[in-house]
């Protein structure tokens, strides 16, 4: 009976193994699985079974899962029978490290290790050792996979000129391929072969439209997808080209078609945020999602991690997010202690603060600490000191820079300052030293000579023609035909040594030879003349009597007398003011306001002010002791001079007798 039942079961298990052949060599390796699993309920150490059910989970993309059988199975399954599977596992998980341990310690080293360690290495950022695998994969292999090896190569020389700044060698690949191409023009963007690389992008482009529509299944969707990565660096160049209209186009389109590449998005979503600064905050606060999509961290170079991550501190930064932009900075500065960026993007929040002694203070510490990165800290902490308007200070941190104090910009920039708050000492100063630099290290090199020039003409400038004697002889010396020069000693030696400018004055060249030999004439009728001499005309008999009195005298036009005005008066003098309007004289005091008291018109209908008492007849003397009737003959005393209100003429005489009418009908009703 036990017989029968062993008999039966091997049956069953070769059964069962057909099955997983048949399964495997068809592809479908989710019910190769189930085959595999019924063989190991039989027989559950079965190293071949264990494998096979590793590559059956491998196939099916259950990496954890296949990561858990090996480790549950270490008896069974050593190192040297599934180092390969198992490092790829590891890999696939972004396992990097423990994939480089697992291949490192098995004792063969198959070519499917070499090739999973050429990706390891290149994941690790080991570009040498990378590049040093695949040539001796190349060189030692032949198979169909040559051409993923050469285009594998030609992305790490690529890394290498991108990440590292190495020139990249000439590896003699052909371009058949877009992915080459693609890979070429990354390494020449790397060298800042920008119009090259460009070139190289559109033949990429061409290439991948012709290999993609060769297979019928592909549709114009599916090329596109595959083209954004070549479009996305395009935009890129674009960009570094200055032009940045067109490379923000290009990016929206490609995030437009919604690309499964979680890194491609994450670069493209970074660099229009670079493109937006401080402008389109809305905008770039969207994109920053886009950087912060699950996998993208293995799918970027640390490098691009980290550009990520600065300009998401700069946004916190622009949207007034203080709290933010400090943690990721420090979270920056953590990662990379002796980076710069971190410490000026917290510098740059306490500025906004109105914090600049502490941004000051946390610069120089950090100058003390890494004194690689002194200048660049110590130029912004300049900055910082002529931002609050002490020029002096921000000149004794910038001469402390040892390493710059010679270079000319330097000296142009203490120069100016020095000036600027008039201390021509120690500007003085600051020529004298880098001229003595130049003396012992690069002595009559043009930026010497260029440096004891602006020295002199410096020194000329202030007064100083003793001081600039010294420079003047030297650059003289340098180039005996300079005349300017020559003649600037001579100037300079005649406030001096009066006898030695004589001296020297015999050196200028004669005036002769000084003096240019010019056409008047053609010169004056040239294209460009704008002025024209009248050339005189020879005399002739009556012109020479005109020439000597004898002729007409030229008849000259009279002048037209100007228009006075009907009120002048000769005995007056005009006012010099009258041009300018009334609110712009000497003398206007504007309206009083409330004290017009004197103008008749106001109160109650027919009433005058008490200023005008003069004008009522009623209290004259001459005037009767009442006020005739209206109509009636004795309207006023023969006697009196007093012109009744109603019969004077207002100020205004030569007024239009629309006005006379108004003024008749406001004061009618009114009774004297």
């Amino acid at each position: 009976m036990a017989a029968a039942t062993a008999a039966g079961g091997a049956g069953a298990a070769a059964a069962l193994w057909s099955e997983v052949n048949r399964c495997g060599q068809n592809g479908d390796f989710a019910r190769a699985l189930k085959s595999v699993n019924k063989i190991l309920q039989i027989s559950k150490d079965d190293v071949t079974a264990l494998q096979c059910k590793v590559v059956c989970l491998i196939q099916n993309g259950n990496f954890k899962e296949a990561l858990g059988v090996i480790n549950t199975h270490t008896k069974v399954l050593s190192s040297d029978v599934i180092a390969f599977e198992k490092a790829y596992c590891e890999y696939r998980l972004n396992r990097i490290e423990n994939a480089l341990k697992t291949i490192q310690s098995a004792s063969q080293q198959t070519d499917k290790l070499k090739e999973l360690y050429g990706q390891v290495l290149y994941r690790l950022e080991r570009y040498d050792d990378c590049l040093a695998a695949y040539r001796d994969l190349i060189r030692n292999s032949q198979d169909e996979y040559e051409e993923e090896r050469k285009t594998n190569l030609s992305a790490v020389v690529a890394a290498q000129s991108t990440w590292e700044k190495v020139m990249p060698e000439d590896l003699g690949l052909r371009e058949a391929t877009y992915e080459l191409c693609y890979n070429s023009a990354c390494a020449l963007i790397g060298q800042g072969k920008l119009n090259e690389a460009m070139k190289k992008l559109r033949k990429a482009e061409e290439l991948c439209r012709q290999s993609l529509s060769e297979d019928s299944d592909v549709t114009e969707e599916d090329i596109e997808a595959e083209l954004a990565i070549i479009h996305g660096q395009m935009a890129y160049i674009m960009q570094l080209q200055g032009r940045t209209e067109d490379a923000l186009q290009l990016y929206n389109q490609i995030i437009k078609l919604k690309p499964t590449d979680v890194g491609l998005l994450a670069v493209i979503a970074n660099n229009i945020i670079t493109i937006n600064k401080d402008q389109n905050v809305f905008d770039s606060k969207k994109k920053v999602k886009l950087t912060n999509a699950e996998g993208v961290e293995h799918k970027l170079s640390k490098k691009q991690l980290q550009a990520i991550e600065f300009n998401k501190a700069l946004l916190a930064m622009y949207t007034n997010q203080a709290d933010q932009c400090r943690k990721l900075s420090a979270s920056l500065q953590s990662q990379s202690p002796e980076h710069l960026l971190p410490v000026l993007i917290q510098a740059a929040q306490l500025c906004r603060e109105k914090q600049h002694a502490k941004a000051v203070g946390l610069l120089q510490d950090f100058a003390d600490q890494h004194p690689a990165s002194a200048a660049e800290i110590k130029l912004t902490m300049a900055q910082l000191k002529i931002a609050q308007g002490s020029v002096t200070k921000a000149c004794m941190i910038l001469r402390s820079i040892e390493e710059l104090q010679h270079k000319p910009g330097m000296v142009s920039a203490l120069v100016t300052m020095y000036s600027h708050e008039e201390d021509i000492d120690s500007a003085i100063e600051v020529f004298t030293q880098a001229i003595q630099w130049y003396q012992q290290f690069q002595p009559k090199s043009p930026v010497h000579l260029s440096l004891i020039r602006e020295a002199a003409n410096f020194k000329l400038k202030h007064g100083r023609k003793k001081e600039a004697i010294s420079d003047l002889e030297e650059l003289w010396k340098q180039n005996p035909k300079d005349v300017h020069t020559l003649a600037q000693l001579i100037s300079a030696y005649s406030l001096v040594d009066p006898e030695k400018a004589k001296v020297l004055s015999k050196h200028l060249p004669s005036s002769d030879t000084m003096s240019l030999k010019v056409d008047v004439d053609a010169l004056e009728n040239s294209h460009g003349a704008t002025y024209v001499r009248k050339k005189a005309g020879k005399l002739t008999g009556d012109n020479q009597q005109k020439e000597q009195g004898q002729g007409d005298v030229k008849k000259k036009k009279k002048k037209k007398k100007g228009k006075l005005p009907k009120n002048y008066d000769p005995k007056v003098t005009p006012d010099p003011e009258r041009w300018l309007p009334m609110r712009e004289r000497s003398y206007y005091r504007g309206r009083k306001k409330g004290k017009k008291k004197d103008q008749v018109g106001k109160g109650t209908q027919g009433s005058t002010t008490a200023g005008s008492s003069e004008l009522d007849a009623s209290r004259t003397a001459s005037s009767p002791p009442t006020s005739p009737r209206p109509g009636s003959a004795a309207a006023v005393s023969a006697t009196s001079n007093v012109i009744p209100p109603r019969h004077q003429k207002p100020a205004g005489a030569p007024a239009t007798k629309k006005k006379q009418q108004q003024k008749k009908k406001k004061g009618a009703k009114g009774g004297w």
